[in-house]
């Protein structure tokens, strides 16, 4: 984690949203006809594994993902040209609401499976886009893989001076930590009571993010 007070902002902002995707993948694939909500690849994976005629798995719920989360990462793009510096800080908001909405149906009936995937996926695709728009290119919060790819190839093995090396460990460590608290959660306590606690993770790293200093907000970056 770096010193720079900024840095740090944004650095607890970064890992308490992957922390949330991790938990919210695993409440999706545990309690919602096996599908992801973050994780748009492995979504990808399981639409062809279902069209494919293995049992168990949810065209329908893989299909509402994939569009709520296109849907959402064009809601991110849109909020951003409308509302230049503000932009960041209300797309965090707008997820956390749509987050606690989803909540809110599951205590209602946890069987509504399609609102709740819908939901989540606007809220996930906000984020990702959201994140992207920043020019944030080491953490994309919703997905490993390209951290992990980053965290190896400016690695001292690859050459590189592994600039950033803690922040992407421990971005690998809480996605785990999140889907291994959902994993937990959802058997004992249900998907409901599981995504009130991503919520409450969400809240908490919107608000410190809020409270503490931070490099002026960030306009949008052209996508790499």
């Amino acid at each position: 984690m770096t010193r720079n007070p900024g840095r740090v902002a944004e650095s607890l902002l970064l890992l308490g949203l992957t922390t949330v995707s991790g938990m919210v993948d695993a409440v999706a694939y545990l309690s919602l006809g096996h599908v992801f909500v973050a994780n748009m690849t492995g979504n990808t994976v399981i639409l062809g594994l279902a069209i494919g005629g293995t049992p168990d798995f949810s065209t329908l719920g893989c299909l509402v993902a994939l569009v709520a989360f296109a849907t959402g990462a064009i809601v991110s793009g849109r909020l951003c040209k409308a509302l230049h510096q503000r932009w960041l800080l209300i797309s965090l908001l707008v997820e956390s609401v749509l987050l606690a909405a989803a909540t809110a149906v599951a205590f209602a009936d946890a069987r509504a499976q399609y609102p709740i995937i819908a939901a989540l996926g606007l809220a996930m695709g906000m984020r990702t886009a959201t994140v992207r728009l920043t020019g944030v290119s080491d953490i994309t919060t919703t997905v490993i893989t390209s951290t992990l790819a980053w965290l190896g190839a400016t690695s001292p093995l690859a050459g590189g001076h592994s600039v950033g090396a803690a922040r992407r460990l421990g971005a690998i460590a809480l996605f785990l930590a999140g889907a291994t608290a959902g994993a937990w959660l959802v058997p004992r306590t249900g998907p409901a009571v599981a995504l009130l606690v991503a919520t409450a993770v969400e809240v908490l790293a919107t608000l410190a993010y809020t409270i503490l200093p931070k490099p002026p907000a960030p306009s949008a970056a052209r996508p790499r």
